[in-house]
């Protein structure tokens, strides 16, 4: 086990990345959207299931590409420490068609790119704003069966705006990155299984 979680959050300009982060690290929302340019990093301790965990929380401004390559990774400073995650959250926007493509496409990227011999970094897709669920562009069934079935990821909705599964989210990615390596169990098993065991406070 990691004694610390670094976690990076990607997704295209205003899908609600800083939201979802904030909501969890603060429980507050703005209704102001601010783009994020550069690379802000967040160090906080919570506790699950009664343990202590270190977190690393890393949120990057939309990316034109993945980083093929450390050095790729570390010319660019909006990229840098992008690859030594030990778990990706992906958000898009559920009334944006033009989000879930982008994270489609980071997502093919970052398994093309996986080191040959690491151990398999959980990524876990999220459809936040689902309190506009009226504007959604894709059914909720259509993705979270490509996401579970296909891609083999977590998938979860929430909402930023009303706090609604923030704090399940961290959870189950907590739980991912711990049995990442129990190579046996599937992804998304583990993320499915953690929504019934795990809780997570923030400290």
């Amino acid at each position: 086990m990691v004694a610390t979680f670094k976690i990076a959050v990607l997704g295209a300009q205003g899908v609600g990345k800083s939201a979802i982060v904030r909501q969890f690290l603060y429980n507050e929302f703005s209704e102001v959207c601010v783009p994020t340019t550069a690379r802000r990093v967040y160090l906080p301790a919570v506790v699950m299931n009664g343990h202590v965990h270190d977190l690393q929380i890393m949120d990057f401004p939309p990316i034109p590409a993945f980083p093929v390559n450390t050095l790729q990774e570390w010319a660019d400073v909006c990229c840098r420490g992008l690859r030594s995650v030990h778990a990706y959250i992906l958000v898009y926007d559920i009334c944006c068609f033009d989000s879930f493509e982008y994270i489609k496409t980071i997502r093919q990227q970052i398994l093309e790119t996986r080191v040959i011999g690491t151990s398999e970094t959980p990524i876990i897709i999220v459809g936040n704003k689902r309190d506009l669920q009226r504007g959604r562009v894709i059914p909720r069934w259509n993705v979270s069966n490509l996401v579970k079935k296909t891609w083999k990821c977590g998938y979860i909705e929430c909402s930023a705006k009303y706090n609604w599964h923030i704090l399940l989210l961290f959870s189950e990615l907590l739980k991912s990155v711990g049995c990442a390596r129990c190579k046996h169990v599937h992804t998304t098993i583990r993320f499915q299984g953690a929504l019934r065991r795990n809780r997570c406070t923030i400290m």
